[in-house]
Parts: structure tokens; C-alpha cells; sequence
């Protein structure tokens, strides 16, 4: 096989860094159908489908998000999206569609249809998303150790301790969209409540007489909740709803915000030093037949996907090392991708160097020296 087959094989696909929110909407709007599609060739659970529109806030993002943040990768990063208050999982399954690894969770007795929707269309669609029960209101642990992103949409009303939530959620997730009614005056709807730091707490009929609503905030209430649960605002947007009414008469507003986790621990990073070419296609490089990387604390191993490409003479040798003690030998006696994994020594940064026994020298066609191709670079 050809250098020029093996380049095509590695031409890069779509991937989810490349996607910018008017790209997102675009797609929410064609899965939204297929979703329809699946659900009308499924017996509706008892009493039906989700009834509320889980796609309908995706399209104030566009007005929301500024900057790299209109952007998913750095928002998502290669670490999964959790999406808390489910439903009937359509966000859960949209970011599925584009790449991602999802986590849902709801809670059965306090969802539309106890979870039986979210199960069906998974089943329906033949997904991977990842379903959890799990009750918010009571002693709980997040099934995710780390999150890119946390679906927070509509749901901060619904919990009994959103406090405790949101600093939950801010030790696991980096970033967090979330959406929430509030509140400009207090349900005497003369008192102008919006520059305080308040919260109110419904009675037993809850909100417009639903009991499973229980705080409502104002703009100020929430922006210092947030603050002192972890959280910094990357991006805050208000909306008004004519159609929706909070005291009497009020007409709703709403609160979309972009959070950023002043708790998380991010995952440890890497830094190229030597031995490595020019990023080909935003997909892949060379190295030479000597490459090394400096990685951050807390790794403890260190993976390369590699690919070997068809005129190198075979087998060949990979070694590791690190402080000048070999960590780990790869031999390859075949063409083709692989993965090269080892275990980084605990402490401060540490420089992994690796050495190939042989490389393609350099040609008419080529002034590098050339050894194998690197896809991608994880951390765990």
C-alpha cells in the first residue's frame, strides 16, 4: 500500500472540535427528526412522551456563547457529557450523534414517564449513552468522576438543594450550561427584588401549581449562588417568555448561562519537546526516529495511537524511558495503527523519551527523517 492510500486513510473526519454552535443548531434540527421518526414506530410509554421541547434552548445559544466558547472542543474536550434531568434523553442522544460519550441521569419517580422513554429510544437507536437513576434531592455521588460539559437545563427549580448540587457538579465538570427561571419582583409583584440576593421558596403547591418546583431566584440570587458553589460566568444571557406567566401576572424570564468550575481538577496535559514535524491534515504528525514529551502531574499512563506506515523495514522497536530508566519496549512486526501504552513515574512533570531502531531516511521526496505517525496522545 502506497504513502498517498495511507494519507487518505488518515484524512481526518469530522470531528466535534470543528463544530461551531450554528453548526450544533443545524444538527439539532435534523436529529430532532429522526428522533420523531424513532418514537412513532415505538408504543409511547405510560403517560407519553416528554412534553416539553428539550431542543428549543439549543437555539439561544447562538446568542449566548462568545468567543472559543461557540466552539465544543474546548468546551468538551475528550471527556464525556453529562446530562442531568434527562427526560426522555433527546440532548443526551443528540450529543451522542456527534461524537460524543454521554452519561444521562433523571430521577424515575420524578420523571414524565419514569425513565421508560429514555430506555426505549436507547434501545430504539441503538446507543451507547449511559443511563443512570439517580436522586438529586438525597444523598448522592455522581456516576462521572470527570465531565467536560454538565447539561444543567431546567432543573435548578426542580431540586430541593440546588446549592449542594451545583458544588457537587463543579468538583466533577469543567463547564456546565444551565438554564433557569428567576424572578424581578417578589410574588406581591409590587416588591422589585432583582438587585437582591434572594431566593424564594414555594409552598406545597409549588409554582404554578406544580410541587416538584421549589426555589425560584432572582437575577442576583442566582449569579451569587453560582459564585459561592464554584462557578464562574463565561457567558449570561436573560430571555422574557410571553407566553408563560410566574406571580399572577408576571411574565417568566429565564436565565442561560455558560459556567466554568473554579473546582475542577483538570486532567493532566502534555507538551511536545523534540523529534516531532508539522501537524499534517490537523490530524496526525511524523516524528523522527528519537521524540520526546514532557507530561504534567497526576498522569499515570501515557498512550500513543501510532501508525506504522508500509515501507518501514519490520519489526521495529519502540523504547520508553524516562529519567534515563526504560519504562516500556513496544516491537511491531506489522504495518498498520496501534497503540503504545506505558506507565509515567509519580512526581513533578516528567520528560518521556522514546527511541525507534530505525527510521525512512531522508529523499528526493522527503527532507525528514521519518519514523512512525502519531494519531493522538491520551492521558490517564
Amino acid at each position: 500500500m502506497s504513502l498517498a492510500t495511507w494519507k487518505r486513510r488518515l484524512r481526518p473526519r469530522p470531528l466535534i472540535q470543528q463544530l461551531e454552535i450554528r453548526d450544533l443548531i443545524a444538527r439539532a434540527l435534523a436529529f430532532q427528526e429522526r428522533l420523531r421518526q424513532a418514537k412513532s414506530e415505538l408504543p409511547p410509554p405510560d403517560p407519553g412522551w416528554y412534553p416539553w421541547d428539550s431542543f428549543g434552548a439549543l437555539t439561544l445559544l447562538d446568542q449566548l456563547l462568545t468567543g472559543r466558547h461557540r466552539f465544543l472542543h474546548p468546551l468538551i474536550g475528550d471527556l464525556p457529557v453529562l446530562d442531568l434531568g434527562c427526560g426522555d434523553g433527546d440532548l443526551a442522544f443528540l450529543f451522542e450523534s456527534l461524537g460524543c460519550r454521554v452519561c444521562a441521569i433523571d430521577n424515575p419517580p420524578t420523571n414524565y414517564n419514569r425513565m421508560a422513554g429514555v430506555e426505549a429510544l436507547k434501545i430504539a437507536l441503538d446507543s451507547s449513552v449511559r443511563i443512570e437513576p439517580l436522586d438529586l434531592d438525597g444523598p448522592f455521588q455522581l456516576p462521572l468522576r470527570q465531565s467536560g460539559l454538565a447539561l444543567c437545563l431546567g432543573i435548578l427549580y426542580h431540586l430541593k438543594n440546588p446549592y449542594s448540587v451545583l458544588e457537587t457538579l463543579a468538583a466533577h465538570a469543567n463547564y456546565c450550561l444551565l438554564s433557569t427561571a428567576i424572578t424581578r419582583f417578589a410574588p406581591d409583584q409590587r416588591t422589585e427584588v432583582n438587585h437582591l440576593a434572594v431566593a424564594f421558596l414555594a409552598g406545597r403547591d409549588g409554582l404554578r401549581g406544580d410541587e416538584t418546583n421549589y426555589w425560584i431566584f432572582s437575577e442576583t440570587g442566582l449569579r451569587t449562588l453560582v459564585d459561592r458553589s464554584g462557578w464562574e460566568v463565561c457567558d449570561w444571557l436573560v430571555v422574557g417568555d410571553e407566553a408563560s406567566v410566574l406571580w399572577n401576572t408576571q411574565r417568566d424570564e429565564r436565565v442561560f448561562c455558560l459556567l466554568r468550575s473554579r473546582a475542577f481538577l483538570p486532567p493532566p496535559v502534555t507538551q511536545l519537546v523534540r523529534g516531532w514535524h508539522v501537524l499534517e491534515n490537523g490530524a496526525w504528525r511524523w516524528t523522527a526516529r528519537r521524540f520526546s514529551l514532557a507530561v504534567a502531574p497526576g498522569a499515570q499512563r501515557l498512550s500513543l495511537k501510532v501508525t506504522v506506515p508500509p515501507n518501514l523495514e519490520l519489526p521495529l522497536t519502540l523504547t520508553a524511558r524516562a529519567a534515563g530508566a526504560v519504562i516500556a519496549t513496544h516491537t511491531i512486526t506489522r504495518p498498520g495503527d496501534f497503540e503504545c501504552a506505558q506507565l509515567v513515574p509519580p512526581g513533578a512533570e516528567v520528560l518521556v523519551e522514546f527511541e525507534l531502531d530505525r527510521a525512512l531516511c531522508p529523499d528526493a521526496t522527503d527532507a525528514r527523517e521519518r519514523a512512525i505517525i502519531v494519531r493522538g496522545i491520551e492521558l490517564g
